[in-house]
């Protein structure tokens, strides 16, 4: 049912960046949902800002869709599962802390002065620490 607070497609795109295919889509995968139509304009209530900043967050973190969708009430309130979010966080630390291996040897590869790359030893245990394989000499 249309209210004077929905708002048009064309402002939800304005406010949070997500193009009209994405929103036909999240209403598709019904991630979203519109109020209804004025002539042929989408018309979506407010909170549709709050569920586009929670869907942004949540696929910034590699949730996917699925998961996502099972973060709302069927009324499209946000309902979070605390453990998935814990899960989830745990998971990117991991992800951070590997990252962080990787670009330290890479920093470290830009500015070694090893006459080659193989015969610094903090390369090398660089190189062990971010692929998991042990080097030989």
């Amino acid at each position: 049912m249309l209210s004077d607070t929905d708002l048009d497609i064309g402002e939800v795109i304005a406010r949070s960046g997500v193009p009209a295919s994405t929103l036909r889509y999240y209403e598709q995968r019904q991630l979203i949902t519109s109020t209804g139509r004025r002539g042929q304009r989408r018309q979506y209530a407010p909170d549709v800002l709050i569920q586009l900043a929670l869907i942004a967050m949540a696929r910034a973190a590699g949730f996917p869709l699925d998961d996502i969708a099972t973060m709302f009430t069927d009324d499209g309130r946000p309902h979070l599962d605390r453990n998935l979010l814990s899960d989830k966080a745990h998971e990117l630390d991991r992800t951070i802390a590997e990252l962080t291996t990787v670009r330290d040897t890479l920093r470290h590869a830009a500015a070694c002065p090893a006459p080659t790359h193989m015969q610094c030893p903090a390369f090398r245990a660089m190189l062990t620490a971010a692929s998991g394989i042990e080097l030989t000499s």
